[in-house]
């Protein structure tokens, strides 16, 4: 729909149709406000949607954003929404070779088998009660923390009391993560594995003393309070087109096609001016939400952008005709790609490989973890693939800075693509290529995303999946009372890189609309 058809003054006016900006438009409409969303492409979702994007191939892939952990079930609850989420009973899969004999490490299916596969890795139960101590501190924490979220922002000392553990506040809040994991575990899969959390879309160290990667690792751990990582059934696109449904359904305005090119505001009214193919339109709002970034918000404010973000992942979507066989016989492969394949992630691989890329290198072992979408959902597939045997691939890797892209962002993502896999092909007994799907004219079913492709595509700066650097879900000097406030009184940020922003939550979209509905006395 077209801004015009609709009234040109509204109660609040979204800039992005992401899902956050769709979760602050269907809580405000849903509270009787008048919302228009202004949407720059021409549908709704932002990075959390689904797309076939294999030439004449029934398969919907979630192409950017892939699994769920911060979406809060209130949000799903307020909003009434028709979205399931499928749990995964294998959390993951660690290949390794020891003693020149191909093994892994299996956490899921019950805890007997997560101990027998603990100490048939390790020689002992030690690592797996460690594991067990570890990760019932941070439950813990999850289930004091995670409700807080959707709450204004605490004060340091208020979460500190909440959690009312101090060995945990100082592991996750005070101390670099890597302290925790090297005095609790003694073997290097083991601690590789716990890392990882701290390195998703984060480029540190274990031991950086800014703490970027403990942050990385809180959010990683407290998701719905349990931490578990689950999967959107019917791909991501599922949950934004609920979302999208939700918000016409209460009176909102979606207009596609619509980019925002500047906000005016005095601290009471503002404008915003949106460019279509047919030219430019103006609406009147109390109060704007900008679901974008902290600098696409500054370019529409005229403000002063915030230090550049910098991604540091590499995003591979594939369709594969079968799942590729193991070297470790000892796994069925419907187990091990259920839940998270974990690759070149030991301990020390991983501070080789952040050393390496630091240095403006590629890592020679380049780190990832895949998982298969449609071993939980097949429903992402069309009838005659899920018949035939197909299945997806995603590939998550990390430690791949968008400064390393910058020379030749296509020559060095396919160096970069041809390295991660050859690192997986190194734990198959068939080499990954000959399980690949080809689409209508012939080509491999698979795709690669660089840092600099998400800036691209999806505007995110640097091609940062976060925005920005996260943050700890506490206030900190100027940032308001939920955390999306910015300099100008009826201006707020729904994005990512608000407080408490990153990954597929809802949180931010949640927080400016409570803002929003109690700044006008609802």
């Amino acid at each position: 729909m077209a801004a015009h058809e609709g009234h040109r003054t509204y109660d609040a006016v979204i800039v992005g149709g992401g899902h956050n900006g769709l979760v602050a438009a269907a809580y405000l409409a849903r509270a009787g406000r008048s919302v228009l969303v202004l949407e720059r492409l021409d549908h709704t979702g932002g990075a959390a949607v689904s797309t076939r994007p294999f030439a004449g191939v029934d398969a919907r892939l979630s192409r950017y954003s892939y699994l769920v952990s911060l979406l809060p079930r209130k949000i799903l609850r307020d909003l009434g929404l028709e979205f399931r989420l499928g749990t995964r009973t294998i959390s993951s899969y660690t290949p390794v070779e020891r003693d020149q004999s191909p093994t892994g490490l299996l956490v899921g299916g019950g805890e007997t088998r997560t101990r027998e596969a603990f100490a048939r890795l390790t020689g002992s139960d030690r690592e797996y009660e460690a594991w067990q101590r570890f990760y019932g501190m941070t439950g813990r924490v999850a289930e004091r923390v995670f409700p807080t979220l959707t709450e204004p922002l605490p004060t340091r000392d208020e979460l500190r009391r909440r959690v009312d553990d101090e060995e945990a506040w100082r592991v996750l809040f005070e101390d670099p993560i890597g302290v925790a994991i090297e005095d609790r575990f003694a073997d290097d899969l083991v601690r590789g594995v716990v890392l990882t959390d701290a390195l998703i879309g984060t480029f540190a160290d274990a031991h950086d003393p800014t703490l970027p990667q403990n942050r990385c690792f809180l959010y990683h751990v407290i998701g719905g309070g349990t931490g578990d990582w689950d999967v959107p059934v019917g791909g991501m696109g599922a949950l934004t087109d609920a979302l999208a449904g939700a918000a016409r359904a209460a009176g909102a305005v979606i207009a596609t096609g619509h980019e925002a090119v500047r906000i005016d505001t005095d601290g009471t009214t503002a404008e915003v001016t949106y460019r279509t193919p047919d030219g430019e339109g103006v609406a009147t709002a109390r109060h704007v939400l900008v679901n974008a970034s902290p600098q696409a918000l500054a370019e529409l404010t005229d403000d002063t952008p915030p230090e550049p973000a910098e991604g540091a992942q590499l995003k591979v979507n594939m369709l594969l005709k079968r799942l590729p066989r193991l070297r470790d016989t000892s796994v069925d492969p419907r187990e091990a790609f259920a839940g998270t394949f974990h690759i070149a992630e030991g301990y020390r691989q991983l501070a080789t490989a952040h050393a390496q890329a630091a240095s403006g290198e590629l890592p020679s072992a380049p780190p990832s973890e895949i998982y298969c979408h449609s071993l939980t959902d097949p429903t992402i597939l069309g009838p005659d693939l899920v018949e035939q045997g197909y299945q997806t691939l995603t590939l998550f890797g990390l430690h791949a800075p968008a400064r390393l892209f910058d020379r030749d962002n296509d020559a060095v993502r396919e160096e970069l693509l041809k390295s991660t896999l050859a690192q997986l092909d190194a734990h198959l007994a068939e080499p990954l290529a000959d399980c690949l799907a080809t689409d209508a004219d012939g080509r491999p079913c698979i795709e690669a995303k660089t840092p600099l492709d998400l800036e691209r595509d999806l505007r995110l700066p640097g091609g940062n999946i976060f925005h920005r650097a996260l943050s700890w879900p506490y206030a900190q000097e100027g940032t308001g009372r939920w955390g999306v406030e910015t300099g100008h009184a009826n201006v707020l940020l729904c994005g990512a890189g608000a407080v408490r922003g990153g990954g597929v939550s809802g949180v931010p979209g949640h927080n400016a609309a409570m803002a929003v509905l109690e700044a006008t006395g609802e």
